[in-house]
């Protein structure tokens, strides 16, 4: 698979030279070009969810990786059940919390890690993955790589803007994973990122790589899920996408472009409005993030919306074509949370703003899914404090939650991270 710079399309790599890098120079991201087209996808949906994935995932990466090393990554990477729920009549969750750090970031997280080690076999260097999270991503990019021989994380989080139980499923662990809290949002914690990488000696120095959705690996991953929406039901669906940096949403319009038949995509973002309000105006104004209960979408300035500008050549009415969007407040997100467990089902907030958001954009006769991206255990004080309901902990939960907490302070500055770094 060939891939280009969307800021510099002169500018080529391969997969095993971009998922290593991370971020393309002059602060681009990799995309491939041109995009395959699947003509077998009925097939391909009538294929259970891991051989489906790792036949998708071969045809993108076979001039590189064989098909066994595909099979054995997705194997044991995508290893975990994604089911879809019936919520009500034409309404479907797509659940995708049973991995083992209980968020969607589980795909990306895992696939990359097996794929970075099988890019860096036997060469001897050291790695360190460098990555923001602002909720999920560090739980699931730290348990990917806990322990991998010749790498190191380091996650960064904006200070008192994640969950408890979201903390202590990545700053506990120790051994190969350093965290540090950041005085600061999670745009802080991003712009941190995207600093170290561009200090080429220091990333030279560390070997820098990215396990952040700016990293094409994970968002390749991401689109075998969608593959598995169209097969539990049946039928060209429109898919509410719960949005913050835009990666996920990315995956999906990349599975769209290959041949799975989406009637269209919902933009669903919380009061982070960037992305609604360029569609509706066509000014782009990133901005700061404002702090929401959907916390893993607080992103005022989200970088894979490049992506998505770059698949669409910068055109204006094909994006507001394909893009159906909205965005909920915390107050409208409250509400969708408790009309979703009047239904029956109980959401985390990130779902809960994709289904308010689909319930506004879903026209007669249409097959709607919403993503569910986090298992609502992880916010369970906001869902027993609003719906007066008890909310036990799964295991995974369990096992941390007692853990104490390992970060260090750090200021939102990029000398303070490279001498902590060094």
């Amino acid at each position: 698979m060939r891939l280009v710079n969307t800021r510099d399309p002169r500018n080529r790599a391969t997969f095993r030279e971009a998922i290593q890098c991370g971020m393309a120079p002059g602060g681009g991201l990799w995309v491939p070009e041109p995009v395959p087209c699947f003509r077998d996808v009925e097939a391909l949906l009538a294929m259970g969810f891991q051989a489906r994935s790792a036949e998708i995932l071969h045809r993108f990466l076979g001039d590189e990786f064989s098909r066994a090393e595909v099979e054995e990554a997705v194997g044991s990477a995508l290893d975990f059940p994604v089911p879809v729920v019936r919520v009500r009549e034409g309404v479907h969750a797509l659940e995708l919390f049973h991995g083992p750090t209980l968020a969607f970031k589980d795909f990306g997280a895992r696939f990359l890690a097996r794929m970075l080690a099988l890019a860096a076999r036997g060469d001897g260097r050291r790695r360190t993955v460098l990555t923001a999270t602002s909720g999920d991503t560090g739980a699931a990019v730290a348990s990917a790589f806990l322990g991998l021989p010749g790498f190191q994380v380091v996650v960064l989080y904006p200070a008192g803007r994640v969950s408890p139980l979201q903390e202590r499923q990545f700053a506990t662990l120790g051994d190969n994973v350093r965290t540090f809290a950041v005085e600061g949002s999670f745009d802080d914690c991003q712009a941190l990122v995207k600093g170290a990488f561009g200090d080429a000696d220091l990333a030279a120095r560390l070997g820098l790589t990215s396990a952040n959705s700016i990293n094409i690996a994970r968002l390749l991953a991401q689109v075998t899920y969608y593959f598995e929406a169209v097969a539990r039901t049946g039928e060209a669906p429109v898919i509410a996408v719960p949005s913050g940096n835009f990666g996920n949403l990315y995956a999906g319009l990349l599975a769209k472009r290959v041949g799975l038949p989406v009637k269209a995509f919902v933009v669903a973002t919380n009061a982070n409005r960037t992305v609604p309000d360029f569609l509706e105006t066509g000014v782009y104004r990133p901005r700061a993030s404002v702090a929401t209960l959907s916390n893993a979408m607080d992103v005022g300035a989200p970088s894979n919306w490049e992506r998505i500008h770059a698949l669409f050549q910068g055109d204006l009415e094909a994006m507001r074509g394909a893009l159906r969007r909205g965005s909920l407040t915390d107050a409208g997100t409250l509400d969708s949370m408790r009309e979703l467990h009047g239904a029956g089902y109980l959401p985390d907030p990130h779902a809960a703003v994709a289904h308010g958001v689909l319930a506004g954009n879903l026209r007669p006769g249409e097959t709607g899914v919403f993503l569910a991206t986090a298992h609502p255990a992880k916010f369970r004080e906001t869902l027993e404090a609003e719906l007066g309901i008890r909310v036990p902990l799964p295991p995974a939960l369990l096992e941390v939650r007692d853990r104490p907490v390992l970060s260090r302070s750090l200021p939102a500055d990029a000398a303070a991270l490279r001498a902590e770094l060094l």
